[in-house]
């Protein structure tokens, strides 16, 4: 059973930067699609990017120019730059080995634990 580790989440003042790692245990990263999800309290879960095996990136809208995917190794990183308020939640890594819908969840077979990232203003 595959599992993932999200670490690197952590308090930081609006505008300021976090980069957050997603570990998985059994296969290397690169055999997966990868997405990050975040949630706030009392909303859903929602997209924020994704990377494939190939490696192709997508972003949200919420995350273009600001946040940036890459991959090494066995580690997906997520580059947080200029981070707003509204970037406050629970931060959880995703994979998949089959075909998706990178913005859908349910597509997603394996979650880590999630990481909490709070922006202050």
């Amino acid at each position: 059973q595959e599992r993932l580790v999200e670490s690197g989440g952590g308090l930081v003042q609006e505008g300021g930067s976090l980069r957050l790692s997603c570990v998985t245990s059994e296969r290397p990263v690169s055999m997966y699609n990868v997405g990050w999800f975040r949630q706030a309290p009392e909303k859903e879960r929602e997209f924020v990017a994704g990377i494939s095996w190939e490696p192709v990136t997508t972003y949200a809208n919420s995350a273009k120019g600001r946040f940036t995917l890459s991959r090494d190794n066995n580690i997906v990183y997520l580059q947080m730059d200029n981070l707003k308020p509204i970037d406050t939640g629970v931060y959880y890594c995703a994979a998949t080995g089959r075909t998706l819908v990178m913005s859908n969840p349910h597509d997603y077979d394996y979650w880590g634990q999630g990481t909490q990232v709070t922006v202050s203003s």
